[in-house]
């Protein structure tokens, strides 16, 4: 059985996020996107384990509407290393928070930090029966290889029991593939959404095989038994991310590695602190020049947000107009999901649509969109080249506007 999954967001109890996400509402627009798994994220908060319980079906089975929810939180460490824990149920969830609850004030946020190491908290996570990962692995903040070399320096004697790695907005495959010690382990690749929105949740995600939409089927997956496994992970190209390229964190001027270096990472431009970009931290890490796929390492598929292409491609300056929203709904109601649309639908049927949106799909099919890279903080942005267009209107330039717009 294969299903769409996005297995890493936010419930409104987390710090930064819309009081949208609410189950309710993350199952309608899961639904939208053709997502059939989603998680609920923050588990251990004492409020939001509420929620989740009043929507259960069962111990093990949460669900509304079309859409399946698995249990899910995120943890920050004392090294501020973040971690990605997927549980069984709603009573060892419980029994997560409990054994959390000694070294965190598990109401103040969503996702909590605790007073444990790496390997301390993949302890308790075994004892749950939960799979463990670390989270958005090579960005600059709050991130393995941001303050650890290798998988054993975070997590010890735990590290044979983690299991999957999440690449996070601003690495892929080909990224990770460079670094030998990360071949055994499943990539995932998923939203960290703190926002309901089409942009934002299962902006990216999974495709997987497996025997049932639960978490036994889920870790049977993971941990690629019985032929069950990730079949493709779909989600940003690189440089889409904020933080692909080493850029000042105030001003956002990029920087090679070189003039990083020379420069004790400060800017000339405005003398703000330059963040190590993924792409540099990869070549520090990597032990090949180019990417070394395992057997068992599915295709990744390069998408971008079908809401930021039509908004690019009519010149709005937000994806909420009028104008992308209509064509955005007229394009679900008509194919059912994002991904339908941008590689699966006939460029021929989309006729009642404004022509520069078809162009933009089809540059997009074709690969002929120009992304210039995010950095620093700042998502990447992408332009369609007049040669795909007769007329582009001048394009807004894209920056991080609100708390929510992670």
């Amino acid at each position: 059985m294969l299903i769409n999954a996005d297995l890493h967001l936010h419930s409104r109890y987390s710090m930064a996020c819309s009081n949208k996400m609410e189950l309710p509402v993350m199952a309608e627009e899961a639904a939208k996107k053709g997502i059939d798994l989603v998680a609920t994220g923050d588990c251990t908060h004492p409020e939001w384990l509420k929620d989740i319980r009043k929507a259960a079906v069962d111990d093990e089975t949460i669900a509304i509407g079309k859409t399946n929810f698995l249990i899910t939180t995120e943890i920050e460490d004392s090294s501020r290393v973040h971690h990605l824990l997927l549980l069984p149920s709603i009573s060892k969830a419980e029994e997560l928070a409990e054994r959390l609850s000694k070294f965190a004030n598990l109401k103040v946020d969503g996702r909590p930090t605790v007073r444990l190491n790496g390997c301390e908290i993949a302890e308790i996570a075994k004892d749950v029966e939960a799979l463990i990962g670390p989270c958005h692995a090579f960005t600059p903040w709050t991130a393995l290889y941001a303050y650890h070399d290798s998988l054993e320096s975070c997590y010890g004697d735990m590290t044979k029991y983690i299991s999957f790695l999440e690449l996070g907005l601003s690495a892929d495959s080909d990224y990770a593939d460079r670094i030998e010690e990360l071949h055994r382990l499943t990539f995932l690749s998923n939203s960290d959404a703190h926002s309901p929105w089409a942009n934002k949740l299962a902006r990216e995600f999974n495709q997987i095989n497996v025997p049932e939409v639960t978490f036994k089927g889920l870790k049977k997956a993971i941990l690629r038994e019985n032929g069950y496994g990730v079949t493709y992970n779909a989600g940003f190209y690189p440089q889409e991310g904020k933080y692909n390229e080493s850029a000042c964190i105030k001003c956002y001027t990029h920087y090679t590695f070189e003039q990083c270096i020379s420069s004790s990472w400060k800017c000339a431009n405005c003398g703000g602190v330059i963040k190590k970009g993924v792409k540099d931290r990869i070549n520090e890490l990597a032990n090949f020049d180019e990417p070394k796929h395992p057997d068992h390492r599915p295709p990744y598929v390069h998408l971008m947000p079908l809401s930021e292409i039509i908004m690019t491609a009519i010149g709005h300056a937000s994806i909420n107009t009028k104008g992308v929203q209509t064509a955005w709904n007229e394009l679900m109601s008509r194919y059912g999901n994002e991904l339908n649309v941008l590689l699966n639908a006939e460029i021929n049927d989309m006729g009642y649509l404004d022509d520069r949106i078809v162009n933009a799909i089809s540059a997009f099919r074709e690969k002929k969109l120009i992304i210039h890279p995010g950095g620093g903080g700042q998502y990447g942005s992408i332009e369609i080249p007049e040669t795909e267009q007769d007329k582009i209107p001048d394009q807004p330039k894209k920056e991080q506007s609100s708390l929510f717009d992670f």
